[in-house]
């Protein structure tokens, strides 16, 4: 009987360090059944692969626990929920307007509104279901050593590790002040206040090498605390066990400042919401909220789950969940997410999405399961560490041992420094480097809206050379919107008016369009009596007692001669990529509405900031030609149309043959195989949708100019990673000569470890506080 693999996800506290996470991850993956394992320090999670063996939770919780730390089992997603398609047919039946001008996107799904074309797109969300691991449980053990700080949130004091540190100082003190008043006993007072310290990490020294890491930082610490005292240097040796519990603390510190900075997201969410029921409303939890409960949010509030508004209108801050610092007017059927800021109206909202799966649920479980995919340099920076510790405990003894044996020196003398440099060598400072810059760009680029899958995506994306982006949905809007009027001898508002009470009840995309213009433009649409649709030519009716039809221009002039001028114009406006109807009031044509998907506001501005940078921009469609090529003009972009998936995958192949890197950006569902072929794929979506499980990266608020922002976070975060191996490296190589040569002893050796250590995290978490570049639409 085969067993299945299943994958399990764990909270580990306590874990602050890159040591901690190697000694895990050695220590689980040496239990029989586990596959792979794969742990974040700066998450604080780790994920095993293992065999369908309800035993092996248990062992890997005791597994970890012996180590000295506290794993709890999280919850598992699933895979992503069939597909619901929220397509809408044409509500009143009317097929009238011409698609020559107006192609979509082959990924676009077909309406039939007589047009003989493609019609506009479906929207298809995934709602990822998911189901909670049924083995493992949560496992606790007191803090066993300096590492072991207990709960990851609250003061440091009330902590394991600081209170550990505290009782070291202490002891350290009052061995001082004894040592003093008795001169006598120094040697043994100061080693008895170095126990005190010292216990707890040569504990877990030992368990760590029962279970695959012989070569630890507490392994280093514990050896050469032992062989200051055996050389005569207690206090000395107490005063670097102190030193080092210090410096471990400022560790946990900064890592818990990376940890909080993603986590810190889920605060946005209120604790409580107001559900209405039965015609009343009740507070409940905000985390109790099932898909289909109507909720009401007040001006000012916090909406405490992602939904549709029902009604009311209201401006919403979205700032916390996408950074999109100006408020974004919504109404009726519009999509709210949680943790964002109601402005100045009650809103009745739809929950869409339970707590687990809402917005920032979603963000954060991304970013932490990206924290934990390793990029190219940080393997490589493991794979070196594995052989540099070792080396480091070879260099420090042949230090210890060389020069007296050969040399003459003196024993003590130089044991002391071979026992220095075992401190100076922990592998600490330069295992964190990668993690903590790429754990911090990660959080970064969460709280902006832009989300990376992993390590390997973030160091990817800034090698990218080419972009090649699909056109509907990402430098356009996705949806059609007026953009001229023309009367023909009457009024242009006049036009719309009637236009608009034709089409009013209509769901087809460019009736929307129409209805969209009349509201914008404040238009009293009056009622249509009569209204029918004529199949494949338009729609006609009454309105104020008149007789009107509105249709595709070649069924107006089936009606009435368009004259010369009026043909000339309306080839015009075809020839810019735009969907021309034609309104008939009396047996005369009256005005011309032309309709068109629109770029976004930031699309050109997008595009040449890319070009600036020296990237090399593509627009890649399934449009028709002259739609293609009227929207890539305007934005000044080379274009490809009426391509196929398969074409838009092929040129991306050809792409990266050149010698290109390309990033494909599309919506993540139906560009599946160009963003598969892509060396980076990222989602340009509005929320959250499928668009996060389909891509490498994904956009949050659908912006172009986000791309260039993805690059630049890339090549800042890279150059942090830079600085940081520089600090690492640079520091033990001045203290290893330092030590050799006689000017640096065992306490200032302690701080080449600990101290690069803490200064790599605090460069890293600059990356936090990352600028966005100012693009203007």
């Amino acid at each position: 009987m085969t067993s299945t693999t299943q994958q399990s996800r764990y909270r580990v506290d306590g874990m602050d360090c890159a040591s901690c996470a190697a000694k895990i991850d050695t220590a689980v993956r040496r239990l029989q059944g586990v596959e792979d394992v794969s742990v974040s320090v700066t998450a604080g999670t780790m994920t095993v692969k293992h065999q369908g063996d309800d035993t092996l939770a248990p062992a890997i919780a005791k597994r970890v626990t012996g180590l000295g730390y506290k794993i709890i089992p999280l919850p598992q997603s699933s895979a992503p929920a069939a597909k619901e398609d929220e397509s809408h047919a044409c509500g009143c039946g009317h097929d009238h307007h011409d698609h020559q001008a107006q192609g979509h996107d082959h990924k676009d799904h077909n309406h039939d509104h007589g047009h003989g074309d493609r019609g506009t797109g479906s929207h298809e969300h995934a709602h990822p279901g998911q189901s909670h691991d049924a083995h493992g449980h949560a496992a606790t053990v007191a803090g066993l050593h300096g590492h072991d700080h207990g709960p990851s949130i609250g003061p440091w004091w009330k902590s394991a590790k600081g209170r550990l540190t505290i009782a070291s100082g202490i002891a350290l003190a009052v061995a001082w002040a004894i040592g003093k008043l008795v001169p006598g006993l120094e040697g043994w007072i100061f080693t008895a206040a170095m126990l005190v310290g010292l216990l707890p990490i040569a504990r877990r020294a030992f368990m760590a090498a029962m279970v695959g890491t012989p070569f630890s930082i507490e392994m280093l610490m514990t050896i050469a605390a032992i062989g200051a005292v055996i050389i005569g240097a207690s206090e000395e040796a107490a005063t670097v066990v102190f030193l080092f519990l210090i410096g471990e603390l400022l560790e946990g510190v900064a890592a818990g400042k990376a940890r909080a900075s993603i986590q810190s997201l889920t605060d946005l969410v209120p604790k409580t919401a107001l559900v209405e029921e039965n015609g009343k409303t009740r507070e409940v939890q905000a985390e109790s909220l099932s898909v289909g409960a109507v909720i009401l949010v007040r001006p000012g509030d916090r909406i405490p789950a992602d939904g549709t508004i029902l009604s009311g209108e209201s401006a919403i801050d979205e700032a916390p969940v996408t950074g999109e610092s100006t408020p974004v007017r919504k109404g009726a059927d519009a999509t709210v997410f949680a943790g964002t800021v109601n402005g100045d109206a009650a809103l009745r909202i739809r929950v869409t999405a339970a707590a687990a799966d809402n917005t920032i649920a979603r963000v954060v479980k991304l970013v932490e399961e990206a924290q934990e995919s390793k990029a190219p340099t940080e393997r490589f920076i493991d794979r070196f560490s594995r052989y540099y510790t070792p080396g480091v405990v070879v260099v420090g003894a042949l230090v210890a041992v060389v020069p007296p044996l050969l040399l003459g020196g003196n024993w003590g003398e130089w044991v002391y420094k071979g026992l220095a440099i075992l401190l100076i060598g922990c592998p600490c400072a330069l295992v964190i480097s990668t993690p903590a810059a790429i754990a911090a760009s990660l959080s970064s680029g969460a709280r902006r809206g832009l989300l990376l899958k992993g390590g390997a995506v973030l160091e990817n994306i800034g090698k990218v050379t080419a972009v090649a982006f699909d056109k509907t949905g990402t430098l356009t809007e996705g949806k059609p919107k007026v953009t001229d009027i023309v009367g023909l001898g009457t009024g242009d508002a006049e036009v719309l008016r009637l236009a608009a009470a034709l089409e009013t009840g209509s769901n087809h995309p460019l009736a929307r369009a129409i209805l969209d213009r009349a509201a914008a433009d404040g238009t009293e649409v009056p009622s249509v009596i009569d209204a029918k649709a004529i199949g494949g030519k338009g729609v006609s009716g009454t309105v104020d007692g008149i007789e009107v039809f509105l249709g595709s221009p070649q069924a107006a002039a089936d009606r009435v001669p368009l004259a010369p001028e009026q043909s000339a114009r309306i080839a015009e406006l075809n020839d810019e990529g735009k969907t021309v109807s034609v309104l008939v009031v009396r047996g005369v044509a009256a005005g011309l509405l032309a309709m068109r998907d629109e770029p976004r506001a930031d699309a050109a501005a997008g595009l040449k900031a890319l070009a600036d940078a020296g990237i090399k921009t593509i627009m890649l469609t399934g449009d028709n030609r002259r739609t293609a090529q009227a929207i890539g003009k305007t934005l000044g972009i080379e274009v490809r149309a009426e391509l196929l998936p398969e074409d838009k995958q092929r040129i991306v192949g050809e792409l990266k043959r050149q010698g290109l890197r390309v990033a494909k950006v599309g919506d993540g569902i139906n560009d599946a195989p160009a963003l598969a072929a892509a060396d980076v794929g990222i989602a340009m979506g509005g929320g959250t949708d499928v668009a996060l499980e389909t891509a490498d990266a994904a956009v949050l608020h659908g912006r172009v100019g986000d791309v260039i922002e993805m690059i630049d976070l890339s090549k800042r975060t890279m150059s942090n990673i830079g600085q940081n191996i520089t600090i690492a490296l640079g520091l033990k190589g001045v203290f290893l000569v330092t030590t050799i040569v006689g000017v640096t002893g065992l306490w200032p050796a302690i701080l080449a470890d600990t101290g690069a250590t803490v200064l790599v995290t605090m460069n890293a978490l600059r990356l936090l506080g990352g600028k966005r570049r100012r693009i203007e639409a």
